[in-house]
C-alpha cells in the first residue's frame, strides 16, 4: 500500500468498449479511497500512447493492464496486483498468485475471450473522473 500520497500514482488501461472492463472500472473506484489509481481508455490518445509506450499493438492491449512506475502488470497479474491494492477485503485475493501464471493466465484468456459476448458492448466509456484520468506525464 502507498503511503498517505492522495494522487494516483498508478494507470489501468481498460477496454472502454467492453461492458465487464467499464464495471470493473467503476467497481476499482469505488474500492480505491486512496484515489492511487488513474484510468485510460485503451481507444483514447493517452490509452493508445500507453500501449505503445509499453508495446502493446493492435486497436487494444487485449488485456486490462496496470502501469505501475515502469512496470506492466498484464492478464491475471494485473487483476490480482490491482485487487491488493483495494480496500479490504479485496486484498485477500492476492492469495491467489500462488497458482501457476500459466493455469491462472488461461482462466483469464477464457473470459477475456468471451467477455463481449457475455457482457456486451458499451456505447460510451465508464465516465471517469477528470483527476482520475490517466494525463500524458510531458
Amino acid at each position: 500500500m502507498t503511503s498517505g500520497d492522495p494522487s494516483p500514482t498508478e494507470t489501468i488501461l481498460f477496454d472502454g468498449e467492453c461492458n465487464l472492463c467499464n464495471g470493473s472500472v467503476r467497481f476499482f473506484m469505488k474500492h480505491d479511497p486512496a484515489g492511487r489509481f488513474n484510468f485510460a481508455s485503451a481507444q483514447s490518445a493517452e490509452g493508445q500512447r500507453l500501449a505503445a509506450q509499453f508495446g502493446f499493438t493492435g486497436p487494444t492491449p487485449r488485456s486490462m493492464v496496470l502501469i505501475s512506475g515502469d512496470r506492466c502488470y498484464v492478464k491475471s497479474t494485473c487483476g490480482l496486483q490491482i485487487a491488493r491494492r483495494l480496500s479490504w477485503p479485496w486484498p485477500l485475493l492476492y492469495v491467489f498468485i500462488l497458482v501457476p501464471r500459466p493455469l491462472r493466465d488461461a482462466v483469464y484468456a477464457i473470459i477475456a475471450k468471451n467477455r463481449r459476448r457475455w457482457f456486451g458492448t458499451a456505447t460510451q466509456c465508464a465516465v471517469i473522473p477528470a483527476a482520475r484520468q490517466a494525463k500524458d506525464a510531458e
